[in-house]
């Protein structure tokens, strides 16, 4: 690493305990490892968003990106955050998850149609907005889009599977989708 590696590269250790996964990818371009670390910390620690939420987000956006690192690294901080085990296996397998709270389903829908559909049906939008405020919808878009980007770097890059994980998607093994999810077990 030169100079500037070593700097952003002390700067992660020192925030997040070590440099891993798609930060030793992405300190190959200094400049935009500094920005993607600083909005990665915001969505992930001080986002309007409830931390729960906030967990949910990066999982809809690893799950939707196939992201298996990301996936790995953060399922057990959202159920211990409060996001319900069975919902997150149904995001997981593709179907539809049932929530607990109505402000977490209100969110889920959000998240879902802006990632699957690209838009929002004004009823989505409503009902959200009612939970969150203006401020929290543009913090789940923020969310989505610095989670997103980070489930491409980890996919592009065939980041660290975790191999002592169960593979979290019955789809994907390792970086490909499986026609018969069944055959790969």
């Amino acid at each position: 690493m030169d100079e500037r590696q070593r700097e952003i590269s002390a700067r992660i250790a020192g925030r997040r305990g070590a440099v891993r996964g798609p930060y030793l990818v992405w300190l190959q371009s200094p400049e935009l490892c500094e920005r993607v670390e600083a909005l990665g910390a915001f969505v992930r620690f001080d986002s309007s968003i409830p931390p729960r939420l906030r967990e949910l987000s990066l999982l809809m956006a690893a799950r939707h990106w196939d992201a298996q690192y990301s996936w790995n690294a953060h399922v057990d901080k959202a159920i211990e955050a409060g996001i319900p085990a069975a919902a997150l296996r149904a995001i997981a397998e593709r179907r539809e998850p049932d929530f607990d709270r109505d402000e977490d389903a209100a969110f889920y829908r959000f998240c879902h149609e802006i990632l699957e559909e690209h838009f929002v049906s004004e009823d989505t939008f409503r009902e959200a907005e009612k939970h969150f405020g203006p401020r929290g919808l543009v913090d789940a878009v923020g969310s989505l889009g610095n989670f997103s980007m980070l489930g491409m770097c980890l996919n592009a890059f065939e980041v660290d599977l975790q191999p002592d994980r169960t593979p979290p998607f019955p789809d994907i093994r390792g970086y490909a989708r499986v026609s018969d999810p069944e055959d790969s077990r």
